[in-house]
């Protein structure tokens, strides 16, 4: 099923691309490969140039789909961006000051990182919102299509409910924790609109 869309969102991706003439790169629709590879969550965004050098930026993606137990990754997630470019809107390096929001609810992943090892055994729900900032380079590809790198660092900060088990369980416990490190990662396509 996640293979179907992610076809489904390449072909309009695709359609969008040579239905379109760029006279001048304004405006940007995008998805997330990386989103789509490590979370196999459908993705988009929108990107518009306000000024020869800023441009802001709407992100978001979400994944409600049910695995094989236990695995739970169920999540949505919105991110707008200011961005300030280097040389021009849409060509080379840019910074960026992004926002984050939304919603989770996972468990049965098996990280050997700190916190996130207690995945593997317990299931954790809840919203959370912070900030941070982030760099990018992107390279024009031809006039209607840009391939993007970047990758941010910041704040969140979650309020969470702890269950026992991966899928299912009863409450153990629910906290308020504040993380502080990556926030952001992409490979990223963009076809631009007229």
């Amino acid at each position: 099923m996640k293979n179907r869309s992610l076809l489904v969102w390449l072909c309009l991706l695709g359609l969008i691309a040579v239905s379109h003439r760029a006279d001048a790169q304004k405006v940007a629709v995008k998805t997330n490969f990386a989103h789509w590879a490590l979370l196999g969550s459908p993705n988009a965004g929108v990107e518009y140039a306000v000024s020869p050098k800023m441009t802001i930026n709407l992100e978001g993606g979400l994944n409600m789909w049910k695995y094989k137990a236990p695995l739970e990754i169920r999540h949505i997630v919105v991110q707008p961006e200011l961005r300030y470019w280097f040389c021009e809107s849409f060509n080379g390096a840019y910074i960026g000051l992004h926002a984050h929001g939304g919603k989770y609810n996972v468990g049965g992943i098996t990280l050997p990182v700190g916190r996130l090892k207690s995945l593997r055994d317990q299931r954790y729900e809840g919203k959370f919102y912070g900030a941070g900032i982030d760099a990018g380079y992107q390279w024009v590809l031809s006039p209607a299509v840009n391939l993007e790198l970047n990758l941010g660092g910041g704040w969140a900060r979650t309020d969470y409910r702890q269950f026992n088990c991966a899928t299912c369980g009863l409450q153990t416990g629910q906290g308020t924790y504040d993380y502080f490190g990556l926030t952001k990662a992409g490979l990223t396509l963009l076809i631009f609109l007229k």
